[in-house]
């Protein structure tokens, strides 16, 4: 009877760890082949998204409803951007707290109309008291370094690029969220989104040792040096991240670590795929892990030279060609994605 209590309570410690190990799926796929970009086009690209994140997180810094003709400014050069590239830029306008908000649209049209939508999504706005240059001046980046990297290339599946006003707090999770706006949108149109890939905060890499923390349990799990991109969905969308995962690893040897976890964990949910989970379309974010990892998280120190930029050239330049493979794909429906090796308990 002595060992009673002292059982009980280990149980109460292990039980829910192993229930929420049992629960969460690490995908890793087996690497094919191990690639590198060639060293002029990295650097090409490396260039020109920093020229970006100078923009957005350095000449206009703060943007967000209490920095209005900020938040104009960051549209106007994306929507310039764009253009620039051979889109056209639609402004898809809400309200939130009575103000005039958009989302910025572009859409390359695929072969294939009946084989579903991958919107790629991605925050203009920064948090109060933030100049944003991570987060999310290089999602941003990425997103028109993708759409004019991709424009023309022949994909199955439409492609849709979205740059979405008003993730940060206080409209998270609320109706004046740009990207819960455009699902919701989605949603009544009746759209077949495929997937959503949501860039937030994809900047920071380093090789220091004990640089990456986690939210319990997933410490147990992934490696404790921050430079790998992190791949994260929910449960339900766990075959979108196989599936990305997948084209990810075939494209390139640039670390990255995958999950699908219960949304109740802290930070599965923190970012725009959040309101396409609401709507009921699978969605993932692509990410360097944000406040668990990057020092300057929502501060007033997240500007442009904090950004590791080679490395983050080389996460863009996967994540680029990981996009072009899945939409690509002329994936009929119902069919499961290509198996990936995975441990579940």
């Amino acid at each position: 009877m002595r060992l009673l209590l002292p059982l009980t309570l280990l149980a109460a410690l292990l039980i829910p760890a192993g229930v929420a190990y049992r629960l969460m799926i690490d995908v890793k796929p087996r690497r094919r082949a191990a690639f590198r970009p060639d060293t002029a086009e990295l650097g090409t690209l490396q260039a020109d998204l920093m020229r970006h994140v100078q923009v957005l997180g350095g000449a206009i810094g703060e943007r967000n409803l209490d920095r209005p003709a900020s938040l104009r400014a960051a549209a106007d050069y994306i929507a310039g951007i764009g253009t620039a590239a051979g889109f056209r830029v639609t402004e898809e306008r809400f309200q939130a707290d009575g103000r005039p908000c958009a989302n910025l649209v572009m859409e390359e049209p695929g072969s294939d109309p009946t084989d579903g939508i991958v919107v790629v999504g991605a925050h203009y706005d920064s948090a109060l008291g933030s100049p944003g240059a991570n987060d999310n001046g290089t999602g941003i980046a990425l997103l028109l370094e993708m759409a004019r990297a991709l424009k023309g290339a022949g994909l199955g599946r439409t492609v849709r690029y979205v740059a979405f006003a008003n993730e940060e707090r206080p409209h998270f999770g609320t109706s004046g969220m740009g990207s819960w706006v455009h699902a919701g949108g989605a949603r009544r149109r009746g759209e077949r989104i495929h997937g959503m890939l949501s860039l937030e905060t994809v900047g920071y890499y380093v090789d220091a040792p004990r640089s990456q923390r986690y939210p319990a349990p997933l410490s147990l799990l992934y490696p404790s040096t921050g430079n790998f991109l992190a791949v994260v969905g929910n449960l339900q969308s766990r075959r979108l991240v196989v599936d990305f995962l997948r084209h990810l690893t075939e494209a390139s040897d640039f670390p990255v670590e995958g999950v699908a976890a219960l949304e109740s964990i802290s930070g599965i949910g923190w970012s725009d795929h959040w309101a396409f989970w609401r709507e009921g379309y699978p969605a993932l974010m692509l990410t360097d892990t944000a406040p668990f990892r990057y020092p300057e998280y929502h501060g007033p120190g997240d500007r442009p030279d904090r950004v590791t930029a080679p490395a983050f050239a080389r996460a863009a330049h996967a994540i680029i060609q990981a996009v072009r493979g899945l939409a690509a794909s002329s994936t009929a429906a119902g069919r499961q994605p290509h198996p990936a090796r995975r441990s579940v308990l």
